[in-house]
């Protein structure tokens, strides 16, 4: 009765936060396509300004890949009226922090200021949409970058190319089939006229949303807000006509090689809805249930009791046009690659074919409660939250009532939507090996 007892005040708790967690906001359009958020909360004396851009790895052409993350880069060099290599110096100075970053889908910058800087904030902002500066020099120093982040970070990182290998197996014709970050060889071929022109086809004002939240007075925001962006023109329409993929209906194994790793890796993948579809969500709480955390089936089963993995992880890698779901393990010992696949494929089996059990549907509720709570749980994270809530999934109020899409779901959805997509039929198996050195 006591363990009743306690559960119940938890639940009440947790509850009572979801409640208070209620997010008010404003939205608006200017007459030139540029949508407004605007979230006020005077508790502390804080303001993060932020756009996100409708643009991302897959918006490119054939030899031209990784343009987004190129921008990303590119539009913190300087504009007409700041000077090359001083905006970071110009955030810091007045008290604040920025950042960026791009997803195949999105590019998203801001920044965090004490909010009697909100101006200087917009200023910048607009500043980058309509007078950045595109040059050469610009386009070689960055281009320098982004290589020697992509050598850092993908190509000279153990485990790097992971991702950018799922890509390619899962996709075969559709632009998530290359990395956000690029060819190299792509980079190297850009031009400043390719560049010029990517700037003036996706970064303009009716292709990204300016969010606004903090400490502010909503009538002398929306007065700053038309005073630096109404006046930048709208740009043309822009059409996405991605090829589709077909259904994956046939198993495949393919390998790919690793110079820097010494333990190999099993991966299986399976190619999924995009995020804003409701199985996409589903699915979100199967790779929980699989393994977060030390008591999840597959780490509690491969990790601790057998003994046979180092370290298991089953992640649903959401975008916007299709998702990506992948369960990773490195194998202990003598422990073989075909071990490992075989008990990955018990677990989802069993998740296929079986109602979960009650006691598990509600440890699942409960860290998605807790997740919905800590993502609002700063001003930053409202900001990013209402700009992906518009920008990809079309709905802003998602921020107050995606909980209850994962409140809705039932544990016969959870069986019915894994036996949809985490097949034997639909899955490539990558066996992802250590590269033969002395081969070369």
């Amino acid at each position: 009765m006591k363990k009743n007892l306690c559960l119940a005040f938890s639940m009440l708790c947790i509850a009572m936060a979801v409640t208070a967690q209620e997010v008010t906001y404003e939205e608006y359009d200017l007459d030139n396509g540029l949508h407004v958020i605007l979230h006020q909360d005077n508790a502390a004396p804080v303001v993060t300004t932020s756009v996100m851009y409708h643009v991302g790895g897959k918006d490119r052409t054939e030899g031209r890949t990784g343009f987004a993350h190129f921008f990303e880069h590119l539009l913190f060099e300087g504009t007409k009226n700041i000077e090359k290599g001083k905006w970071f110096e110009i955030v810091s100075s007045n008290g604040g922090q920025n950042n960026a970053n791009t997803s195949q889908d999105r590019t998203y910058y801001y920044e965090v200021f004490p909010s009697n800087n909100l101006k200087l904030g917009l200023w910048m902002e607009s500043e980058r949409m309509l007078h950045p500066v595109i040059d050469q020099t610009g386009v070689d120093t960055q281009q320098e970058v982004v290589k020697e982040e992509k050598r850092l970070r993908v190509d000279n990182s153990p485990y790097g190319k992971i991702l950018q290998v799922v890509g390619e197996n899962l996709f075969k014709v559709h632009p998530y089939k290359d990395p956000n970050i690029g060819y190299m060889k792509d980079l190297d071929a850009a031009t400043l006229e390719d560049v010029i022109a990517y700037n003036k086809k996706y970064y303009v004002p009716n292709n990204a949303a300016l969010i606004v939240a903090g400490d502010i007075d909503i009538a002398e925001t929306k007065k700053m807000i038309n005073d630096y962006f109404a006046p930048i023109p709208r740009g043309a329409a822009i059409e996405r006509n991605y090829p589709k993929e077909a259904p994956i209906t046939e198993e495949s194994r393919v390998k790919a090689y690793d110079a820097n790793i010494q333990i190999p890796a099993s991966i299986v993948a399976y190619r999924t809805p995009g995020f804003a579809e409701r199985d996409a969500y589903v699915l979100d709480m199967v790779s929980s249930y699989l393994s977060d955390g030390k008591s999840s089936k597959l780490y509690k089963k491969m990790v601790d009791d057998q003994k046979q993995a180092l370290q298991v992880g089953a992640f649903n890698v959401g975008q916007e046009d299709y998702g990506m779901y992948l369960v990773f393990a490195l194998p202990v010992g003598e422990t073989t690659l075909d071990v490992l696949v075989t008990e990955i494929e018990e677990e989802i089996a069993k998740v296929r074919t079986e109602l979960i059990s009650e006691n598990d549907y509600q440890k699942l509720q409960n860290k998605f409660e807790n997740r919905y709570v800590n993502s609002n749980s700063s001003i930053q994270g409202i900001a990013n939250s209402l700009a992906r809530n518009y920008m990809l999934y079309g709905d802003t109020d998602l921020i107050n009532k995606e909980i209850e899409i994962y409140r809705s779901v039932t544990r016969e959805e959870i069986k019915a939507v894994a036996a949809k997509y985490l097949n034997s039929n639909q899955r490539v198996i990558i066996d992802y090996l250590p590269e033969d050195k002395s081969a070369n």
